[in-house]
């Protein structure tokens, strides 16, 4: 058992943890609240006491910004639900059936997983060309649910196989179809599984810049991290409003986090406790 001095320790550095982790955040935030000549002079306020809501008037008001907001959206949104889907159609299979190949299949998920991204453009792109869907949020939603579909299998099939397979068969022995099995059983109870997996999802999609500036050249179906990059140009960079940008693109990802916290707490840590 830890001693009262131990504990006040680990408090302590705990917090000069999260203080190390929010200062970031905070920075950004009150220098999309200083005046421009604050934001360049050498006495660092930590707290603008000269604060203007400029910053964000100028981002919001950039051409372009609600659609762009809108295709971040399309495509963030589309990808996560379509890799909950089909991830969901493969991991029950994987967790309660036995067939043959069903171990490399489980084996070439985790090898998919641990791909990265930037080794799957050239081949990403050639399809998408060869498909004629470059310049479509299509092809954007495709690679995004490309990217999050191995971790959303592998991870909704740990979900699966925590379930007590004896809940499903006392279902069928009252009657229940494998249908009725899955959905009065098994998926109300993948709720905070599914949750996890499409924060991940999310943040993936969310945050991707290169593929959506190289698929996407035309400018009207770019997504948000492109249009951030537009604040710096061959005249210098706007730092008051991309820090404010940048507040404004965090928003919908933490709104999105503070729907699903509750869900996503119980799924991080279930099966931690085993009755």
């Amino acid at each position: 058992m830890k001693t009262r001095s131990q504990r006040m320790a680990l408090s302590a550095a705990g917090l000069v943890v999260a203080l190390l982790f929010f200062f970031p955040t905070y920075w950004m935030l009150t220098t999309a609240l200083k005046k421009p000549g604050d934001i360049l002079s050498t006495d660092y306020d930590l707290i603008p006491f000269s604060a203007t809501v400029d910053n964000f008037t100028t981002a919001i008001t950039k051409p372009g910004f609600t659609t762009f907001l809108t295709n971040s959206l399309i495509v963030t949104l589309g990808a996560v639900a379509c890799a909950l889907v089909a991830g969901l159609l493969a991991a029950v299979p994987l967790a309660r059936m036995r067939f043959s190949g069903r171990r490399g299949f489980v084996l070439l998920v985790l090898v998919a997983q641990l791909a990265p991204l930037e080794a799957l453009f050239v081949p990403m792109y050639l399809i998408m060309r060869d498909a004629n869907l470059l310049d479509t949020l299509p092809s954007l939603l495709l690679v995004y649910m490309a990217f999050t579909l191995p971790f959303t299998i592998w991870t909704l099939r740990g979900f699966v196989k925590g379930i007590p397979i004896e809940l499903e068969e006392a279902a069928m022995v009252d009657g229940c179809g494998r249908w009725g099995v899955f959905r009065r059983v098994t998926l109300p109870l993948l709720g905070p599984g599914l949750v996890a997996t499409s924060v991940f999802g999310f943040v993936t999609a969310w945050n991707e810049f290169l593929y959506a500036l190289v698929f996407m050249r035309d400018q009207s179906k770019q997504t948000l991290p492109v249009w951030l990059s537009s604040f710096r140009t061959a005249f210098g960079t706007d730092w008051g409003g991309i820090m404010a940008a940048s507040v404004i693109y965090a928003l919908p990802a933490l709104v999105f986090f503070m729907l699903v916290q509750r869900k996503l707490v119980a799924g991080t840590t279930a099966g931690a406790v085993k009755g």
